[in-house]
């Protein structure tokens, strides 16, 4: 079956960094874009960053030039380096894949941005 395992989160400063780890099985990775969604408190759900079977990236306008998604189809994983991070970027960050089946959503890993 199809799994999804998001880590990495925790708490952080303004201006600091994390990367957030997802870990894919059940389907064929490389076959497939790879989604970053995060959800705050009482605000919808937003896509954060895509990332192509080829590699094309695109990005929310409120992560662009501090966010980056990348891929590794050998570890079937994807991932999210936060860097300059702000109290804005707290929520709890998913991992989402769209399949002929269906769309599968990891369980999330929380991020707070605080001082």
């Amino acid at each position: 079956q199809v799994q999804l395992v998001e880590s990495g989160g925790g708490l952080v400063q303004p201006g600091g960094s994390l990367r957030l780890s997802c870990a894919a099985s059940g389907f064929i990775f490389s076959r497939v874009a790879m989604d970053w969604y995060r959800q705050a408190p009482g605000k919808q759900r937003e896509l954060v960053a895509t990332i192509s079977r080829g590699g094309s990236t695109v990005y929310a306008d409120s992560v662009k030039g501090r966010f980056t998604i990348r891929r590794d189809n050998v570890k079937n994983t994807v991932y999210l380096q936060m860097n300059s991070l702000k109290p804005e970027d707290t929520a709890r960050y998913y991992c989402q894949v769209g399949l002929g089946s269906g769309d599968y959503w990891g369980q999330g890993t929380q991020v707070t941005v605080s001082s």
